[in-house]
């Protein structure tokens, strides 16, 4: 009776725990959570890239180090899966901690998957296979995608389109 084919699969249990340990971070004398992104359309491709662009920074991710429910998953349904009840947290190395204490008080479950660098590029590897998944610009997500030639197809009947003169 269940729905293994659906994009999101609830886990009100595991969303009360995160929302604890949110929580508690946030009422603690020193937040250790620097920034939060939840795990909706677009799964962790839309999380990790904009947690670390809001920064101004790049990042390194390890596709191998993200907690899997099914661990059939291939690498891009692990990358683009959609988790309503996960959340990306940008901790800095000095309060981990911190935040590892909360999170195992709340019996949250966490990984460390990553890491923002200033170099401005995503990375993303995949120890299993020994490959580099993904090694672009942030810039190319974000706004300065590459240009590509249109080309007309052959069958098209359309008059070509004309630039118009700004006034």
């Amino acid at each position: 009776s269940l729905d293994f084919a659906s994009v999101s699969r609830e886990n009100p249990e595991m969303q009360r725990r995160c929302q604890q340990v949110i929580d508690a971070c946030c009422t603690a004398a020193v937040n250790p959570i620097e920034s939060i992104h939840d795990v909706g359309a677009g799964g962790l491709s839309n999380a990790f890239p904009e947690i670390v662009h809001d920064a101004g920074l790049g990042g390194t991710f390890e596709l191998r180090d993200i907690p899997l429910g099914n661990t059939s998953m291939n690498p891009m349904e692990i990358w683009c899966n959609e988790s309503q009840e996960r959340y990306v947290l940008a901790v800095r190395p000095a309060n981990l901690d911190a935040f590892r204490a909360i999170a195992e008080r709340e019996r949250c479950p966490y990984a460390v998957c990553g890491h923002a660098t200033t170099e401005q590029r995503l990375v993303l590897t995949d120890r299993l296979r020994g490959t580099t998944c993904i090694d672009l610009p942030m810039e190319t997500l974000f706004g300065k995608t590459p240009a590509w030639p249109r080309r007309r197809a052959a069958c098209c009947t359309c008059p070509p389109l004309q630039a118009r003169a700004s006034s």
